[in-house]
């Protein structure tokens, strides 16, 4: 497992940059949605959707949803303050403040949501869509002057969360004796968790100290120790949902790694809470 793990990674690691410098916009923001409808058919399971004919449904309405709202932009027009764009990302902010409590208080908190298929149907549209609209809002990020600055902002995020859930695991490994969330996800402990924000802000600093990302240094902590709370509860939230749903993985897409649901659920909530803080509460335009 662990050595399909591993090449599984060398291998998506670089495809991941690549995408993030050499992919257009119109490009980059179909591979998303691409990706957001594949999250889409493996939460149909965790909604408990059994059919594969509705699964593929709610996969094509999530990719239609998402286009539609990107066409309905104005032409050449990136503002993040546009209502598609901000709303979205409050949204998320809600939702994962929600979510940490669904988490914090299961298994009684399921009682809530457990017989709904609606609700849980939109706790994923409240998971993914926002997703979307973080990764298009970072990418965008000053496009005008600098192509580039974007894909500087969102690997940064993706090294926040890859420190986090490495440090997790090898200090987990090492060290771990008290569980974290024993009745969400049994693996996770608190030693892990302290590993992987240590981890995480080593890696943000180093990368900070190399990448142009030109914001004041408060800003930028605040903004990164948030994201990496945040990828976490996304981690635990996906575990939960799973837990509730009978099943060990979101899918078996990715060798070693489950499916695309296993893989993003911590950028799914670190994307749009870091482009949230970024963009919108500090206003750093």
């Amino acid at each position: 497992m662990l050595k399909s793990r591993l090449i599984t990674a060398l291998i998506l690691i670089p495809l991941v940059i690549a995408a993030l410098f050499w992919l257009p916009p119109v490009g980059f923001a179909i591979t998303t949605i691409i990706i957001c409808m594949l999250g889409a058919w493996e939460w149909g399971q965790l909604a408990g959707m059994a059919s594969r004919q509705q699964r593929i449904w709610l996969s094509l309405l999530c990719g239609l949803l998402l286009a539609g709202m990107l066409f309905t932009l104005p032409p050449y027009q990136r503002d993040v303050h546009l209502p598609q764009v901000a709303t979205s990302l409050w949204a998320s902010l809600a939702w994962w403040i929600v979510a940490l409590f669904l988490v914090l208080f299961y298994p009684a908190s399921a009682s809530l949501w457990r017989h709904s298929r609606p609700l849980r149907l939109v706790f994923g549209i409240l998971t993914l869509i926002p997703f979307f609209w973080g990764m298009m809002a970072l990418r965008q990020y000053h496009y005008e002057s600098d192509h580039y600055a974007g894909s500087w902002w969102l690997l940064f995020v993706m090294f926040l969360v890859w420190g986090a859930d490495s440090g997790a695991y090898m200090f987990g490994k090492m060290f771990g004796k008290h569980k974290l969330a024993p009745k969400v996800s049994p693996g996770k402990t608190w030693e892990g968790f302290l590993g992987g924000l240590f981890s995480s802000a080593l890696l943000a600093w180093l990368f900070a100290s190399f990448a142009p990302l030109t914001v004041s240094a408060g800003t930028l902590i605040v903004c990164a120790v948030l994201a990496t709370l945040a990828s976490v509860l996304g981690d635990l939230t996906e575990s939960m949902f799973k837990r509730e749903a009978g099943i060990k993985d979101s899918g078996s897409l990715i060798p070693g790694h489950g499916g695309i649901l296993d893989r993003i659920d911590s950028l799914t909530a670190a994307v749009p809470v870091f482009a949230c803080l970024l963009l919108l509460v500090f206003r750093t335009l």
